[in-house]
């Protein structure tokens, strides 16, 4: 097929729109606010039951997140490698896209006595999204050349924080002023906003539903679905062991992402329950988070232009680190809100940057892209499980999420290391072509 096609790249692009308002309403602003507020026992405290279990509500929020990867790092392999045999990844995409925007519409009715029901939901969300977004990322390498990735994915990246952005101020309008919309119950205008977001999600997926392209490599599958499926990733995971730097890459991407989406699930956990913030200065604060995630996409994309992917990411590392170490110490209001636009301009380009690099380590000649996004994918949720993890164990052992930060930091120095040990892609090609080779 045609690469570089506008059509198709702004309908590919419109997936980040799509689902870009689950990681914004559901995973970073409303819903933890809510979840912390509803999810108490009869005497209003936050150790609540579940499953017979009792335990803290921000530690269950943590481990739920840890456990619902966990399903998608075991699930995922199996299903890209069956997509690539088949030919069939747009129909996966949307089974995994249908089923979390459903579950986003379950959480209308999350009260004080479903939280059980709700967490499940929740969960099941999760998975949805994070599956979807494993084949959507697999389509980058079919519909554009390599040097157009970084633009491509930061125009990803920006377009999803943009639509986020306008559904959460519509949604902040009913939480902020429900007798606008003539709302009483004090519950009801989070609960709509759960709905909302499986409907935008849904509504807007349909675009690129329709112009990315099906069985791109015309594939025809014979026999056993599963069986060939198995061989698939097998042969995909044969190829990986023979690439120097793509297995470099996924064990650093590995560490450093652990820190990123971990900062991302507990940010707002963090300043509701460490420093007690109001619920409108959380939902506040992860707009500015949005808003300048925007400019950090495309800010990273141009400094990967000037030094390569490799060393733009270790800035942005470095940045982190440097995050961690002011958010240990941070006690005020003011603080939280200027760590908040640094977490934005390193957060929407540090995953930009990173979906972009992968695509450029995989084989250029290969058709099995979604059973390569699998490794990144499986990587990238296993980061996120253990990160999640780490993170409130930490805190259920010490008593602090605090504590659990400093964690965090160790954990970006480390992948800060990894990341050293790669040849950044801009001289690494230069001093291939300038060899003749």
């Amino acid at each position: 097929m045609k690469k570089n096609d506008p059509r198709t790249i702004n309908a590919w692009c419109m997936y980040d729109w799509a689902n870009s308002v689950h990681a914004l309403v559901i995973v970073s602003s409303i819903f933890p606010v809510y979840f912390s507020a509803t999810a108490l026992n009869e005497q209003g405290g936050d150790i609540i039951r579940f499953l017979g279990f009792e335990i803290k509500n921000s530690v269950l929020f943590s481990y739920s997140v840890s456990f619902s990867f966990l399903i998608v790092v075991l699930l995922i392999p199996f299903c890209t490698a069956i997509a690539d045999y088949t030919g069939r990844k747009k129909l996966f995409m949307k089974i995994f896209c249908y089923t979390g925007a459903f579950c986003c519409t379950l959480l209308f009715f999350f009260t004080r006595q479903t939280t059980t029901f709700a967490v499940f939901a929740f969960m099941f969300s999760l998975i949805g999204w994070s599956g979807s977004i494993v084949f959507y990322n697999s389509f980058l390498p079919e519909i554009a050349t390599e040097d157009n990735y970084d633009r491509f994915s930061a125009r990803g990246f920006s377009m999803g924080y943009f639509g986020s952005v306008l559904l959460l101020i519509f949604n902040l309008t009913m939480v902020l002023f429900p007798d606008w919309y003539g709302i009483v119950d004090k519950s009801l205008p989070a609960r709509i906003s759960f709905l909302t977001v499986g409907v935008w999600w849904v509504l807007f997926a349909q675009i690129p539903f329709k112009y990315l392209p099906n069985n791109t490599y015309g594939k025809k599958p014979k026999g056993n679905w599963l069986f060939n499926g198995f061989k698939e990733l097998k042969k995909v995971f044969g190829e990986l062991k023979y690439q120097t730097n793509l297995p470099k890459y996924l064990t650093a991407f590995f560490i450093f992402n652990m820190g990123v989406q971990t900062v991302m699930y507990v940010a707002t956990i963090f300043g509701a329950n460490e420093l007690k913030l109001p619920a409108q200065s959380l939902i506040v604060t992860v707009l500015l988070i949005q808003l300048v995630g925007i400019v950090g996409s495309y800010a990273f994309s141009y400094l990967s232009s000037l030094l390569g992917n490799i060393y733009a990411l270790m800035i942005g590392v470095t940045v982190w680190i440097g995050i961690c170490a002011g958010a240990y110490y941070t006690t005020q209001e003011s603080e939280f809100y200027i760590l908040a636009a640094v977490v934005g301009m390193v957060m929407g380009g540090v995953q930009s940057l990173s979906r972009a690099t992968y695509s450029k380590l995989i084989p250029e000649d290969t058709k099995d892209t979604a059973s390569y996004f699998s490794f990144y994918d499986v990587t990238e949720k296993s980061s996120v499980v253990i990160g999640t993890l780490v993170y409130g164990l930490v805190e259920q052992v010490t008593g602090s999420m605090r504590n659990s930060v400093l964690a965090l930091m160790l954990i970006f120095i480390a992948g800060l290391l990894l990341l050293s040990r790669i040849p950044s892609q801009k001289v690494y090609r230069y001093r291939l072509d300038s060899s003749g080779n």
